[in-house]
């Protein structure tokens, strides 16, 4: 991507009447609406942008931690205190665990606050616009899953904060390692204290449970890597060894955790990509699987909210 559309993808809304987002994407022909909107061309060039600038780093490299990356952090630490002070309730059934219901509620009343409170002065109005994104990133009170939409949700959120100048183009590294993994950390923790459902779970078809992003920008990271190739991930002693420096390595260590029986049979896309000669080609792979299986799926986008940031009008040609 050339660096004035890395610009683009990562600045701008300098005159922007704020709106509270609202779902567009009503029926299944309503789709060619979202591919062509704004808020496509902005969301995929945002995920391609921090695609390119991840690659071949590793999560313990140097970079620039900005004021704005600082108070995400101390966003996602409250989100992380606020599940410790909620513990699981009893119940008989062993999924969805209501007590999440509680800890969504703290958020659902306080996220206006917390995003503010990451926002520039002169930008709190974007507040109420940007804290849906928040809200709607970390699973459904309601079935108490998570899945994919939500973590586009997260994404969301971040390309907002981009849109609005908190976070900027020299921010790259910090948003992808610190932000999205302690993002990461904070959403694997609901998963287990909650014993949240997967939304919208292919089962041992889809890539994971859970998320899809960190496979991606985690594959990049290993773009050019000297020794380390796809079929190094479904070691475990490579995982153990190397996790601390890599996104995609991290996932594989949780699914580990979680799950029992040959690493085949219950993540078999990923053992299939484990097959595949190159991490460029891995990452090619994994965009577009994205597209196809998150980005242009009704059941993932019927979900997603549009306002003045993430428009539904027609990108610009």
């Amino acid at each position: 991507m050339a660096e004035t559309e890395q610009q683009s993808a990562l600045e701008g809304a300098a005159s922007v009447t704020f709106m509270v987002p609202k779902k567009e994407i009503s029926m299944v022909p309503d789709m060619s609406k979202w591919k062509r909107s704004q808020a496509y061309a902005d969301y995929m060039g945002f995920v391609l942008t921090l695609n390119e600038g991840v690659k071949g780093k590793n999560l313990t490299c140097e970079y620039k931690v900005s004021e704005t990356v600082e108070k995400l952090l101390d966003l996602l630490e409250t989100l992380d205190r606020w599940i410790n002070e909620t513990p699981p309730a009893d119940q008989p059934s062993r999924f969805g665990n209501r007590a999440y219901r509680t800890w969504f509620a703290k958020l659902d009343q306080e996220a206006e606050a917390l995003v503010a409170a990451v926002l520039p002065a002169d930008r709190c109005a974007a507040a109420p616009e940007i804290a849906v994104y928040l809200k709607e990133s970390v699973g459904n009170a309601t079935r108490i899953d998570y899945g994919t939409g939500h973590e586009a949700a997260f994404a969301a959120f971040l390309c907002c904060l981009c849109k609005v100048g908190a976070l900027r183009v020299d921010d790259q590294l910090a948003i992808v390692f610190k932000v999205f993994n302690r993002y990461l950390a904070v959403m694997r923790k609901l998963q287990k204290t909650y014993r949240m459902e997967p939304a919208g779970s292919q089962g041992v078809w889809g890539l994971d449970d859970f998320q899809f992003l960190p496979f991606i920008w985690g594959s990049s990271q290993f773009v050019d890597h000297p020794t380390l190739e796809p079929r190094h991930f479904i070691d475990e002693r490579v995982v153990n060894e190397h996790h601390q420096d890599f996104m995609f390595l991290e996932c594989i260590k949780f699914i580990n955790e979680m799950k029992t029986g040959p690493f085949a049979e219950h993540s078999n896309q990923l053992w299939n990509i484990s097959a595949v000669p190159s991490w460029s080609k891995v990452n090619q792979g994994l965009v577009r699987m994205y597209k196809a299986e998150c980005m242009e799926k009704f059941p993932v986008i019927q979900h997603f909210k549009f306002g003045s940031l993430l428009s539904i009008q027609p990108g610009k040609p």
